[in-house]
């Protein structure tokens, strides 16, 4: 299962895009070479450069969710879209349909992927966080490198914990002779410990508490740790005294000021001179505005050095709006989704977060209407309007201030019931969305308007689903309320099976390591 083979088997490939990252401007001639087989982990580990270029290989781990095609439309982070059953999909995607109809087992490839590229990502991490600490180099350098390891390796592990529950827990390198070879799996609160120690190192690592290139920093540390500690005071860890270290982590990152929201643009133009449009929410996925504002953390994408599918899966099928080679409709909102949002909600107007029409792209004068409201959210027309290249180069969003906002405001909540800073968070963004503000609400209610906040500014971020697993309830969109998530039938039409609050761990690794043991239902 973690063969020496298998764990190393990505490290050179991660080298080889960090050199990709570090010196594409200037030695295009060296990239050509294939150093692979100079290389050994034993080897490697030399000096600063090497140390650096090791890190740097890293960070394709935080594409896992982006860049992971399982088949036709059947990406990572739509399959986990589907789970929250507030959307629907492109019929030729089987093992998107057999999420959507509940019937998905344990050799689907979206579990196998997932679990295989996190586990890659951890030996690399591991790899590095072993190697680096006994290379001759600046120490305060040493130190910010091992805080991104630390960061990704928890980054993985909190992935891992969330869809399988109880997974092997491995922290360093593993050969052939190693006892954790074929690991049994560790407790959820021993992985969560780790998670947890991880991210304090990466905290305190000396990492920027800003940097606009996309880089791990102070900042996405203490965010992705409030994540976790509001997930661990929820199911399945159910450890309420962590709302107070949500809420403690969350307010460092708001007292800061360093993650703004973006702003909404009032553009007046000589035929109408009144006309008032918004530009907020471009920013949200357009090149000017990669990793700028409100973007914590993003998964880097550039034309060259690595490309996604992220706005042609979201864009209705073969809707001949776009220069992409493929239209995948992988992903389309559901209107009882979109009818839950406000009257009046700005995130719900024509090419704010959905769209349901758009020019041709061949015939720029004709109007495809989609019958639908597809996710404008994603919409990248940078590429899909280009007649350069089909490719997409998006970035994929990991982390941006509101979700931050809203941890401190349920996490808060839930200590002492609503505040002046939590009404003051959830109140930013619904005031960005054109809404009127909160005030007055009891505990219960405070606590169901910052879900459903979640759910309508966090729309189709990979938060939903997480959501459903640490509250076990699901949004009732119809009668706009929180309901007991087993057993509900949301918009798609099938109840939801109490079996995939978990992931189920692949039957090849079963069959490869007796000492793993299967999910519930699987």
């Amino acid at each position: 299962m973690f063969s020496t083979t298998r764990l190393f088997a990505k490290a050179p490939t991660a080298l080889g895009a960090a050199l990709l990252l570090t010196v594409a401007s200037s030695c295009s001639d060296f990239l050509k070479q294939d150093i692979r087989s100079q290389l050994t982990p034993d080897t490697y580990f030399a000096n600063g450069d090497q140390a650096q270029a090791a890190i740097n290989g890293l960070y394709d781990n935080l594409r896992i969710m982006s860049s992971t095609d399982v088949g036709y439309g059947e990406s990572m982070w739509v399959g986990l879209e589907l789970f929250a059953q507030h959307a629907t999909s492109l019929g030729q995607s089987q093992f998107n349909n057999q999420i959507l109809n509940q019937t998905l087992d344990a050799n689907n490839p979206y579990s196998s992927n997932m679990w295989n590229n996190a586990y890659y990502g951890i030996g690399a991490a591991n790899l590095a966080i072993a190697r680096i600490p006994a290379i001759t180099m600046d120490e305060g350098q040493k130190k910010v490198l091992l805080g991104q390891a630390y960061f990704i390796r928890a980054f993985l592990y909190y992935h891992l914990v969330r869809l399988y529950g109880d997974v092997p827990l491995i922290t360093t390198p593993i050969d052939g002779n190693s006892p954790d070879l074929y690991p049994a799996r560790a407790a959820t609160a021993d992985v969560y410990k780790l998670i947890v120690s991880d991210l304090q190192a990466a905290e305190s690592a000396g990492l920027p508490i800003v940097d606009r290139t996309g880089r791990i920093t102070q900042s996405a540390a203490k965010s992705l740790l409030a994540s976790v500690y509001l997930t661990m005071a929820g199911y399945p860890m159910q450890q309420p005294g962590n709302y107070a270290l949500a809420a403690a982590k969350a307010a460092e990152v708001i007292n800061a000021g360093n993650f703004p929201l973006f702003v909404t643009k009032t553009v007046k133009t000589a035929a109408n001179p009144t006309q008032t449009d918004s530009a907020t929410y471009i920013n949200l996925h357009n090149n000017a505005s990669k990793n700028q504002g409100e973007l914590i953390l993003q998964a880097q994408y550039q034309f060259g050095i690595a490309t996604n599918a992220i706005s042609p899966l979201v864009v209705p099928y073969f809707a001949g709006i776009s220069n992409y080679n493929d239209e995948f409709g992988a992903l389309i909102p559901t209107n009882g989704f979109f009818n839950s949002y406000e009257s009046g909600d700005l995130r719900t107007k024509e090419r704010q977060f959905y769209f349901s029409s758009y020019p041709r792209f061949k015939a720029p004068a004709g109007t495809v209407n989609f019958n639908a409201h597809a996710l404008y959210k994603y919409f990248h027309l940078e590429s899909a309007l280009s007649t350069v290249t089909p490719d997409c180069d998006e970035n994929w969003t990991l982390l941006r201030m509101p979700e931050v906002m809203l941890i401190y405001a349920e996490a808060s909540n839930e200590v002492s019931g609503p505040n002046t800073l939590a009404y003051a968070q959830i109140n930013a963004i619904r005031s960005r969305a054109q809404l009127p503000a909160l005030s007055g609400l009891s505990k219960d209610d405070f606590r169901t308007a910052v879900w459903k906040e979640r759910y309508h500014e966090l729309a189709y971020e990979n938060k939903a689903y997480f959501d459903i697993q640490r509250t076990r309830k699901a949004y009732d969109v119809v009668n706009n309320r929180f309901v007991d998530a087993v057993g509900f039938k949301n918009e798609v039409g099938n109840a939801f099976q109490s079996k995939y609050l978990l992931w189920g761990i692949p039957r090849a690794e079963i069959l490869t390591n007796n000492k793993l043991t299967q999910n519930p239902g699987y």
